[in-house]
């Protein structure tokens, strides 16, 4: 069947490989590359028939999966950590091609494979870290955003390093090689801004409003592809005008649209892209250069390790941040096949060094998890060990703290805790030790210690002895566990609340002594589906039984526990479910001139008149003589069955927006 057939052996060949993969937890491109191995022409068995083939589709994969990338790109993501990812970065990635240049060399290379084994080295791999951090449960961590933040601008840099290191083979040539180069990057650039933001627009407008999908589809498509093969005969990679077509319609309306189209495309050619790059592995080849794989793979995740950890620190980040950063991103990404495939393809590298670098960058993709997951424990032996940071106390009262609540970790979650505990005129401190974030607290006037809260004399600096209350709003369950059992031998009757990310670290922590602990995710469902029953009239009684046994099951162990707190629980649905409406009253409504009381609105419609609104004043709980005016909106307390009797009454009142 020739090239049909070879398509089908390695599409089933990668599902194979995939749900393996996802057997023992691991990125579906480990799956793919080992399938690529078993299909390849270095082992026995079913083989393709031509790889060569199998590797020109490959690099439609290459490009679809930078037009995908130009596609999800946003600077907004990078806002939280700019600093770091816009410019710590780059040197992450300078200091580490600098590190490989020098290993290599050490290991006898030449200097321009010693040049491309850096480069390569240098990136991280997104898709490894996105599922390590989900399996983790860190995702919306600082941690997780710092790494996130420096993997975007790393697969950024896989365009100019695409550019630059293939013109490094010809040294005669020198700078003037790379010098038009980059006039040739910068014209494209500019011819691509102009087209951008007057073509591009207008072609999506136009088949967008054909309302065919498969259009739509066929033109993001063209659109990723077309362009890249115009970058190709401009002279430029033909994965870099994939990407910078991508940048430009994701800036436009139907980004999104074009995005969620493409990925079953952008997937499908990657499957053949990462099945194609195992089909360059020879297994004797790993056997053969055994030591040489297992020193370099233990010198690159120690040199790369050091070089986060190390750049993290600098940039002021604290805690559990560097050493999660080091041990995370100490791997080589998948990027480094592409880099990899054109140095291939441009001579400047040989078949046998991709297949070492290749075999290198798999086996630490392998061991990724692993390490990674070595950060709990490690941080725990470091606080263990550690000296107690010098505390800095800030805004707090000059008669000290008593009766007051304690809120470890300044975050979105303290923060926004902070501001209603403000508002409320409530005694509080905030204990933090990122200092981004204690400058922000601090700009709010905000009682603060700037300390680690795992440590006791940071909670001692907080007087936890005389604190009614601590929340520990962090999502890092190791902070949270550690943090729980320094209160519990500090103070153990003091009630603490803490939040989850998963119903295991819940369990976890209720087995610690936890007073409350709030999962997130699940609040955030729960109120979903409360809105979306009271939308569809489902009895309120139904919908009061519905929420109580799904809380209730999540939250058994406290239910078990605490009757109070079932009973609270059970009230705070209750005012859920009794909803405030406003009501317009107009001219024709029978309700004017006419008391409360008189009108019998409680005893005829069930609601209660919690207010009313006259001419920009609010009459908080209005007595039975309170008589309504024209224009008056009434605010009503009650079930959503009842308020539309309520405005039967009043003559098909309309409902306003308060």
């Amino acid at each position: 069947m020739g090239i049909a057939g070879d398509i089908v052996i390695v599409v089933i060949a990668a599902l194979f490989g995939g749900l393996v993969a996802h057997r023992f937890k691991q990125p579906l491109i480990v799956g793919y590359i080992l399938a690529g191995v078993m299909v390849g022409p270095h082992t026995g068995g079913i083989t393709v028939s031509d790889a060569h083939e199998i590797e020109k589709l490959a690099e439609i994969g290459v490009a679809l999966l930078l037009f995908a990338l130009g596609l999800e790109f946003s600077l907004k993501e990078l806002l939280p950590v700019r600093n770091i990812a816009l410019f710590g970065t780059p040197i992450q990635i300078l200091v580490t091609m600098a590190f490989g240049y020098g290993l290599g060399r050490w290991l006898g290379w030449d200097g321009l494979q010693c040049i491309w084994f850096g480069g390569l080295i240098s990136l991280s791999s997104t898709m490894v870290i996105l599922k390590t951090l989900e399996n983790q449960g860190w995702f919306g961590t600082l941690s997780s955003r710092v790494m996130i933040g420096m993997l975007i601008v790393q697969d950024l840099a896989v365009v100019p390093l695409m550019i630059i290191l293939p013109q490094l083979r010809n040294p005669e040539a020198g700078l003037p090689i790379l010098g038009f180069a980059a006039v040739k990057a910068a014209v494209f650039l500019g011819a691509m801004v102009v087209i951008g933001t007057r073509v591009i627009p207008w072609i999506m407008k136009q088949v967008a409003s054909w309302n065919s999908r498969e259009l739509f589809m066929l033109t993001t498509t063209v659109m990723g592809l077309g362009i890249g093969y115009g970058t190709y005969l401009f002279g430029l990679s033909f994965a870099f005008g994939a990407f910078v077509a991508g940048l430009l319609i994701s800036e436009s309306d139907y980004g999104h649209q074009a995005l969620s189209d493409i990925i079953p495309l952008r997937d499908i050619f990657s499957l053949l892209f990462f099945t194609s790059v195992g089909m360059l592995i020879d297994p004797m080849f790993l056997f053969d250069h055994f030591t040489t794989v297992a020193f370099l793979v233990a010198a690159v995740m120690l040199g790369k390790g050091l070089v986060f950890a190390v750049l993290t620190k600098l940039f002021k980040y604290g805690n559990v941040v560097p050493l999660a950063a080091g041990l995370g991103l100490c791997q080589v990404g998948e990027f480094s096949f592409v880099l990899g495939r054109i140095g291939i393809s441009s001579g400047s590298i040989s078949p046998e060094f991709y297949s070492l670098v290749l075999t290198t960058t798999i086996v630490t993709m392998l061991l990724t998890p692993a390490v990674s997951n070595l950060s709990a424990p490690l941080y725990a032996i470091r606080n263990r060990f550690k000296k107690s940071d010098t505390l800095q106390t800030i805004n707090l009262p000059e008669t000290g703290l008593s009766n007051h609540i304690v809120i470890a970790g300044g975050g979105r979650i303290g923060k926004s805790i902070a501001d209603i505990l403000k508002t409320l005129d409530m005694s509080f401190v905030v204990l933090e030790s990122n200092s981004h974030r204690v400058d922000h607290l601090k700009a709010s006037g905000y009682p603060i210690i700037y300390g680690d809260a795992t440590q006791s004399v940071i909670l001692e600096a907080a007087d936890i002895d005389k604190a009614k209350l601590i929340l520990v709003t962090t999502p890092v369950m190791m902070d949270s566990k550690t943090i729980v059992a320094q209160v519990k031998k500090m103070q153990p009757l003091l009630h603490i609340v803490t939040r989850a990310e998963t119903i295991e670290h819940l369990i976890e922590l209720h087995e610690q002594g936890v007073y409350h602990v709030v999962q997130p995710e699940f609040e955030a469902s729960l109120e979903f589906a409360r809105l979306t029953l009271l939308h569809l009239n489902m009895p309120a009684e139904r919908i009061q039984n519905f929420t109580d046994e799904i809380r209730r099951e999540l939250y058994r162990p406290l239910y078990d526990l605490n009757a109070e707190y079932q009973m609270l629980s059970r009230l705070q649905n209750v005012s859920h479910l009794m909803e405030l409406n406003w009501v317009n009253l107009d001219s024709e409504s029978p309700l004017i001139g006419r008391s409360i009381g008189e009108s019998g609105i409680r005893a005829r419609t069930g609601v209660t008149v919690a207010g009313v609104m006259r001419q920009g004043i609010l009459y908080p709980n209005p007595s039975p003589e309170f008589s309504f005016r024209e224009k008056d909106i009434v605010g009503i307390i009650g079930r959503p069955e009842e308020f539309q009797t309520f405005r039967d009454l009043a003559g098909g009142g309309q409902e306003t927006p308060v």
